[in-house]
């Protein structure tokens, strides 16, 4: 929320538990929601779930997609925040991993770097 906060000047926070969204910012006369989650960066990569469960809603796994336009992250071991779209986030996986340091095989295709999507 700091960071959307330093980036827009303000964040509008839904009200009530359980929402789809945990805040939403404006730009260009249009509301954006944003799904707010914590990464971990493990081994170069922030790994974070893109899925939600909540099993007293009578379903073990739901998906953000047509529900928010952002996935926010946050990782505490860098200190950094992300703003990732959802058309970025594949519809079959439960994670997204953003590679902040190079693979050690030298792979280049298909990587998502997490350089572009910081913010603040």
């Amino acid at each position: 929320m700091r960071a959307l906060l330093e980036l827009k000047g303000y964040v509008l926070l839904p009200y009530g538990e359980n929402q789809r969204y945990d805040m939403v910012f404006e730009e260009d006369d249009r509301f954006y929601r944003v799904q707010c989650k914590t990464g971990q960066l493990v081994n170069g990569v922030i790994r974070f779930n893109t899925v939600s469960t909540h099993g007293h809603r009578g379903k073990p796994s739901l998906r953000y997609h047509g529900q928010i336009e952002f996935f926010g992250v946050h990782c505490p071991q860098n200190q950094k925040t992300y703003l990732i779209p959802i058309e970025h986030v594949a519809t079959t996986n439960n994670k997204l991993y953003l590679r902040v340091e190079p693979t050690r095989n030298n792979q280049a295709k298909k990587i998502l770097w997490a350089a572009p999507y910081e913010i603040g």
